[in-house]
């Protein structure tokens, strides 16, 4: 993905209010990548704009080539079903679906040929086979969060987009979702874009990406995570 000067301005009583001013970075194939700032500083605006679900005032955003804002909605929408998974601290289940049918949902969008196969290995990856026909109102926290991450990759995704993914959750259970976040990450060979307020999450990844009053600076990558693993091109 290619993020070239992206601006986001909105008029308020005040006047013209800009969200992001030209932020641009590349994010190669495989990447993990937090974003991190204060509230308001316009993380999940540029989220939301990488996702093609709110539109740039100017500036474009590139995904395999292609610039998102090029393409209607329609266009936007089939790109996000086929190439992008999405990850939210609300979990944002459907409450009538089993866990194994909110699995299958995308897949049964897609027009995919086995999505009762598909989703019943995914849900089996994240530790949830005995739970596949549970309602959401009966899984614990983790438990949705886990049934969420099975719906993100069950695409195969090439970009994950996670929004304060343990923000709903304690310590211990945040701490086994990051894990396997993670590991199906490297699994799946996904580039992860993940907005946090947590340091330690954030320093997991390989890049940190730190908005302030809508302009775009780069974190010092930690020692830990020098090791010459970046993958050249972009996603």
């Amino acid at each position: 993905m290619v993020v070239d000067r992206v601006c986001k301005r909105v008029r308020d009583a005040d006047g013209m209010l800009t969200i992001l001013d030209e932020v641009s970075f590349v994010l190669p194939p495989r990447q993990t990548v937090a974003i991190v700032g204060a509230s308001g500083s316009g993380k999940s605006t540029l989220l939301s704009i990488l996702a093609g679900l709110d539109t740039p005032t100017s500036g474009q955003v590139l995904l395999e080539g292609r610039n998102l804002f090029d393409l209607n909605e329609d266009e936007r929408a089939d790109i996000r079903a086929r190439r992008m998974g999405f990850v939210f601290q609300s979990f944002q289940l459907l409450a009538h679906l089993s866990a194994l049918e909110n699995v299958m949902l995308p897949l049964e969008l897609m027009g995919h040929p086995k999505p009762r196969q598909e989703a019943l290995q995914m849900l089996d990856r994240v530790g949830l086979a005995s739970r596949v026909g549970h309602y959401p109102k009966v899984l614990s926290g983790g438990e949705q969060q886990r049934v969420a991450l099975a719906r993100a990759f069950v695409v195969k995704p090439a970009l994950l987009l996670a929004d304060e993914p343990t923000g709903s959750l304690d310590f211990a259970t945040g701490e086994r979702i990051m894990d396997l976040i993670f590991q199906m990450n490297r699994d799946e060979g996904t580039t992860l874009v993940m907005v946090t307020h947590d340091q330690t999450i954030a320093a997991r990844c390989d890049r940190r990406l730190v908005i302030d009053a809508g302009c775009l600076t780069e974190a010092p990558t930690p020692p830990s995570r020098q090791d010459g693993t970046g993958v050249a091109g972009a996603v």
